[in-house]
């Protein structure tokens, strides 16, 4: 098979419980795809080398930058996009917590909270917070966006001698 950068492939990708057939070339990362090819666009173009979290995406309920991962990777991969959560409880929480000023942002924070109560459905407060210092924030909402995910952990239904404390 012709593997060159320019060389377009037909793959399936499953995206939001769908499948969506989309040409792609091999250098192509999962964040063009999915907002040029696709029109999802709730992952957000930041810093485009990893660091800041906006183009967030959950693969196989992990967190991934999809900023620097290549779309051939998701072939055969179940992924998320902020598209496909709807009117999560995270999002809610979002938004009765103020939890955002611009918003860039807050697509990028929601899929990483969202993978994280996947893998831990009732984290501490300390890995909570370590799990969203991989996202940032210009506008420097950290403390609405903690109470935010905080508010969704709180209201989980917990497992006895497992309080959720801040335990700063």
């Amino acid at each position: 098979m012709d593997q060159s950068p320019s060389k377009k492939l037909s793959v399936a990708l499953s995206i939001n419980d769908e499948i969506r057939q989309v040409e792609i070339r091999p250098v192509d990362t999962l964040l063009y795809v999915l907002r040029t090819k696709l029109g999802l666009t709730g992952a957000k173009p930041g810093c485009l080398n990893g660091d800041c979290g906006a183009c967030s995406v959950v693969v196989n309920d992990t967190v991934y930058k999809s900023c620097i991962m290549l779309a051939i990777e998701a072939v055969g991969q179940k992924i998320t996009t902020i598209e496909g959560l709807k009117d999560s409880p995270i999002q809610k929480a979002f938004v009765e917590n103020f939890a955002f000023q611009c918003g860039y942002c807050t697509p990028g924070f929601i899929m990483n909270c969202h993978s994280l109560l996947l893998k831990q459905p009732h984290p501490t407060y300390k890995t909570m917070k370590e799990w969203l210092s991989s996202n940032i924030c210009r506008c420097t909402c950290y403390e609405e966006i903690e109470e935010a995910v905080s508010s969704v952990i709180e209201n989980r239904e917990k497992p006895i001698n497992n309080e959720f404390e801040k335990d700063e």
